[in-house]
């Protein structure tokens, strides 16, 4: 088993890499990224009339800085490796135009906030400047744009591809004149613990994530807790009792609540129990005065808030879960060492927890990754229906903005759970089954 466990584990980041390659490849060749996307927007606040503006009063610099932190001006495989912080990448980047006096002042500010003024001459290609004492140390670079550099930039970022337009715009007084730009260039990637900024929400992703974690976290073990304490017993109770009227009303109202999706019955649920009979709180997991409530009324108020999407996580899989655990011992208890046992005279109970139970109980073992990853990631769709912020609703919400770093960020934890939640998913599954022994597989 041990050497099972390091064998899947060392295969653990080749997973990962080739998954968030590959959404990262996706990411960047399907249309309507942070950049058009804030061309499409301000180019729509600008509409007067039946005119709207052209691209030109979209501001250069925004564009830019979206391309910096989201590498969108490297190939792929570059953007990537500098995501996961393996090669270097721009961060803090300055940018200054010559002066009649051919000079450009950038204003510098090293990692201890201290900032300097930094003047730069240009001597053809080359910049000339005395460089500030903690430049070096934090590895800050200065280089020069020509007119044509940055006409080609703009071309790139507008998807302009004829030449004319380029040389107009190389000697429009957009782009006429060099500019000096001074950046750090550091490795600053998943490696380093950054997973970037929010395109959207202009926050760090993994404060974004750890802040939305814990609601989808108090849902996920909530309804998988009260899942399995109450599947599991219920279902072998219908097995023992098969075909009786226990087995019957009961089936009758879990095949209900399976054929109900979840997303409805919340929309049920809030109409009737929260709108009309106003029994519950119809949206979020607190009230607005939570904080400064007591101790008793914080309970009080935080369970009214549960009820309802608690019963919307927990009726699929529910039902599924019970159905499961009923079939599965009915078939054990028809096995033949069931019947040699008690033939032999072991008691029918006995034969049925001490031998059936166990091998029944395989199937749900084997299931268990799903379920960590729910019990984490939540539902979407019931998440949404009562505007609850978790984790599930902040990754919905990454993919309708197309907020490429918390896209990625989202998807690397969904990932890392799922590979996790199969790996514990076999170790149970050899644990319960003395038949499976992984290490002479």
């Amino acid at each position: 088993m041990r050497r099972y466990i390091i064998r899947r584990l060392l295969l653990m980041p080749f997973t990962l890499i080739g998954i968030t390659f590959l959404v990262f490849s996706l990411s960047r060749l399907v249309p309507g990224g942070p950049v058009e996307r804030m061309l499409q927007e301000q180019s729509m606040a600008a509409l007067s009339g039946e005119k709207a503006s052209s691209s030109d009063s979209v501001s250069e610099d925004d564009l830019e800085r979206l391309e910096v932190m989201f590498s969108l001006h490297e190939p792929i495989w570059k953007a990537y490796l500098q995501w996961l912080g393996i090669m270097p990448r721009d961060i803090q980047v300055e940018r200054a135009e010559f002066n009649d006096e051919g000079a450009a002042y950038l204003t510098l500010t090293n990692s201890a906030g201290k900032s300097a003024v930094l003047e730069v001459q240009r001597s053809g290609t080359q910049p000339l400047f005395l460089a500030v004492p903690w430049m070096e140390e934090e590895n800050w670079q200065v280089r020069l744009e020509s007119p044509r550099r940055r006409a080609e930039q703009w071309a790139r970022r507008h998807g302009v591809t004829d030449e004319d337009a380029i040389r107009k715009r190389e000697a429009s007084p957009a782009c006429r004149r060099w500019r000096a730009v001074a950046c750090r260039r550091v490795c600053d990637g998943l490696l380093q613990g950054s997973l970037g900024v929010s395109y959207k929400y202009h926050e760090p992703v993994g404060v974004m994530i750890r802040d939305r974690l814990p609601v989808s976290l108090y849902f996920g073990l909530l309804g998988a807790l009260i899942t399995y304490l109450v599947s599991v017993p219920l279902g072998v109770v219908k097995a023992l009792h098969h075909r009786g009227w226990f087995d019957s009303l009961s089936s009758v109202a879990i095949f209900t609540g399976y054929a109900v999706p979840g997303f409805a019955l919340g929309a049920v649920l809030l109409v009737y129990l929260g709108a009309r009979l106003e029994w519950f709180p119809m949206y979020g997991i607190t009230s607005p005065g939570f904080a400064s409530m007591s101790a008793g009324e914080q309970v009080k108020d935080l369970a009214m808030h549960t009820v309802l999407p608690l019963l919307c996580y927990v009726v699929s899989t529910f039902a599924m879960t019970t159905m499961m655990m009923k079939n599965s011992l009915m078939e054990n208890i028809s096995a033949d060492y069931v019947r040699t046992a008690v033939a032999k005279g072991v008691s029918f109970r006995r034969a049925v927890w001490g031998h059936a139970f166990r091998n029944a109980f395989i199937p749900l073992a084997s299931s268990l990754g799903g379920v960590i990853c729910t019990v984490v990631s939540g539902s979407i769709l019931i998440e949404r229906v009562f505007d609850i912020q978790g984790f599930g609703m902040l990754s919905f919400q990454a993919l309708m903005d197309k907020d490429y770093s918390l896209v990625m960020g989202t998807l690397l934890l969904t990932s890392v759970l799922i590979i996790l939640g199969n790996l514990l998913s076999d170790m149970l599954v050899a644990l319960i089954d003395p038949r499976i022994k992984f290490d002479h597989a």
